[in-house]
């Protein structure tokens, strides 16, 4: 079966859809399908091209056995929604031409969080006469009301117009969490077509592993109780929350005892930079994105790491997948999300919990994580043990299953 993947983030970016759709079609080449992804030049988060790339018209590669294209598309920073929105048309505009120029094509999948790659997906569907699937990986464009990224209430609506029409028109939508599917089924989504494959962990890289004192030292963070933020500073994130929570910890006894660090880049990393040095805080330090083989190195002298996300009936739709990466490596998570994630969280005892937007809450439990090693012990114990749960290589051979039932079907009807 020749499966042919779109979606805007890819290797060498780091983030969870270009991880995901990788580790996916990585272990779909290994069980002899043939998969080619269509992405762009990597450019996420800072919104510029990474060193050895161009952003051409087309270029291709083979990666672990992928057939990786690379198309043009409007390259921008993660600021400003009229940006965006041209960074995503672009990519479905070039996406879709790229795609008519691939061969016996089985299957189609379009890939979120923004919908307009599954447009591309959509209409590739139709020239090609192949089934598609949408892989949903966020409410979009629900979650920009959530964050008030757009004002324009009329744009919006017509926005979810199209995201529902899209839902009627795949052939199965693949959501990564039970809530989501809710979501759908509640708006008149036939409850047949979803399926549910959740984010995972790649247990064969993100394992429990010693300290990189190295890292520590080079830092300057020994004899230290270290709580980290690994991931994209956005305006999702809300992690003023963090900076708040450090500035309590910073005039309290706590003070030498406690450090917070801050790893990634985003459109809010420079104000929250401006906000720390504004407020003196010493106790926190903030570290530009790594590439990704060296990322389990700061995972590695993490003893809580924070996972945060703002306050909204949204987000309590969303698992974070940096959580799944937490559990495999076995550091505790203090998890500011309500919700599917949070139940996740509290059943396998692998961290605990804050109220969202409520520093602190959050330093109640950095304090509470601090004082009690056998407590850290037990969650960081629970994590690998909970992470075999949620495996790539199974989710990968589920998600197959849907790809493998989904074409035999569309096959049988032709």
């Amino acid at each position: 079966m020749h499966i042919l993947f779109l979606s805007d983030n890819f290797p060498p970016e780091v983030n969870a859809p270009a991880s995901r759709t990788y580790d996916h079609c990585r272990e779909w080449v290994k069980s002899g399908h043939q998969v080619t992804v269509i992405t762009c030049a990597p450019n996420f988060p800072k919104g510029k091209v990474y060193h050895g790339y161009h952003n051409r018209l087309w270029q291709s590669e083979l990666m672990d056995g992928i057939r990786v294209i690379r198309v043009w598309s409007y390259v921008t920073c993660n600021e400003g929604f009229a940006r965006r929105i041209a960074d995503y048309m672009s990519f479905m505009v070039s996406a879709f031409f790229a795609a008519l120029f691939v061969r016996k094509i089985d299957m189609i999948i379009g890939t979120s969080p923004q919908f307009f790659t599954a447009c591309a997906a959509f209409a590739t569907s139709i020239v090609k006469r192949r089934p598609w699937i949408f892989e949903l990986r966020d409410i979009w464009p629900e979650s920009i009301r959530a964050v008030g990224a757009m004002k324009t209430v009329r744009l919006l609506d017509v926005l979810e117009r199209l995201e529902l029409f899209l839902y009627r028109k795949a052939t199965a939508i693949i959501a990564v969490t039970y809530a989501f599917k809710q979501n759908l089924v509640e708006r008149g989504i036939d409850e047949a077509k979803i399926f549910v494959v959740t984010n995972g962990v790649d247990t064969s890289r993100f394992t429990p592993i010693p300290k990189d004192y190295d890292l520590l030292t080079e830092l300057g963070l020994h004899e230290t109780f270290i709580a980290g933020y690994i991931g994209t500073h956005g305006m999702a994130h809300g992690l003023d929350t963090l900076i708040d929570a450090a500035r309590v910890l910073a005039r309290s006894e706590r003070a030498d005892q406690i450090r917070i660090i801050m790893l990634g880049d985003g459109a809010h990393r420079a104000r929250l930079e401006e906000r720390a040095k504004a407020d003196g805080l010493d106790n926190i330090l903030f570290i530009d994105s790594v590439p990704k083989h060296e990322v389990t190195r700061y995972w590695s002298i993490l003893d809580a790491s924070i996972i945060h996300l703002t306050k909204s009936e949204v987000f309590k739709t969303v698992i974070p997948s940096k959580m799944f990466e937490c559990m495999g490596m076995g550091i505790p998570i203090l998890h500011g999300v309500e919700g599917e994630s949070a139940e996740i969280i509290l059943r396998h005892d692998i961290g605990l919990t804050f109220e969202p937007e409520n520093h602190l809450d959050l330093v109640d439990r950095l304090i509470i994580l601090h004082d009690n090693v056998e407590m850290r012990e037990r969650l960081s114990r629970n994590g690998p043990h909970t992470a075999q749960h949620y495996d790539r290589k199974v989710l990968a051979a589920n998600m197959l299953s849907v790809i493998e039932a989904c074409t035999m079907r569309e096959n049988a009807r032709s």
